[in-house]
């Protein structure tokens, strides 16, 4: 508890707010201007940009977060976010994904092991996995990437522009 409140206390005093109760390890990197709202956890080697708004009620581990990120209630594993992206709430993006600036991921949606291209949209109630989606996508509600054939994986691509959903 000490120890959670001199790490708080750092980062308040470094120009981020932190609405507690809030957890935040010691080895995660925050920028000025960027809100830590309740219920949060800040794990591992973590780095958020600055201008972010995280929770509340959201869990990073390690991963990197650009300026300007919004995630609501959702989950970021070992994953990277550019610039400007939203997400969230109840979405999970998992390892190994990468995601560019200005994409809008809505709730209940999961990404896994793929890369989002530049202001894609992925609404809300879908699942892309081990994908390389271009830029400019729209994903729409209920669409799910299934590239198992059960016997190997296999990748999926979706071209710059595409409309994939109900």
């Amino acid at each position: 508890e000490v120890v959670q409140r001199r790490v708080n206390e750092k980062w308040l005093l470094r120009g981020v707010t932190v609405m507690e109760p809030t957890f935040i390890d010691v080895t995660v990197e925050l920028e000025p201007d960027t809100t830590i709202y309740p219920n949060t956890f800040l794990c591992g080697k973590t780095v958020i940009g600055q201008g972010c708004q995280i929770g509340p009620g959201s869990i990073i581990v390690d991963s990197v977060i650009a300026d300007g990120c919004r995630v609501v209630q959702s989950v970021v594993e070992e994953a990277v976010l550019e610039a400007d992206v939203e997400i969230g709430p109840y979405s999970h993006i998992r390892p190994e994904s990468h995601i560019e600036s200005d994409v809008h991921i809505g709730n209940f949606a999961e990404v896994k092991k793929s890369r989002l291209g530049k202001g894609t949209r992925m609404g809300h109630f879908s699942y892309v996995g081990d994908a390389w989606v271009g830029p400019d996508v729209n994903i729409g509600a209920g669409a799910v990437t299934c590239n198992y054939d059960g016997v190997d994986k296999h990748h999926t691509i979706i071209e710059e522009g595409a409309f994939i959903g109900s």
